[in-house]
């Protein structure tokens, strides 16, 4: 689920949208499946789904400024 900083300046205002909201969406399957005794195949996927999501909203930001 890594999402490279090159490709997110890449996509259209509307992808990143998409692409947030997406993410944001299979994090809280993460943490509600988690949060429900469930166990995760792959701990470290909630880690990267963050930072996935921090990066788009920090190219946001910087187009906002801009």
């Amino acid at each position: 689920m890594k999402v490279k900083i090159d490709e997110i300046r890449n996509m259209s205002a509307i992808e990143r949208e998409k692409k947030l909201s997406d993410l944001r969406n299979e994090l809280f399957k993460l943490h509600s499946s988690n949060a429900m005794g469930g166990t995760l195949t792959d701990p470290t996927k909630i880690r990267q789904i963050k930072r996935a999501v921090a990066r788009i909203l920090t190219v946001q930001n910087e187009l906002k400024e801009i």
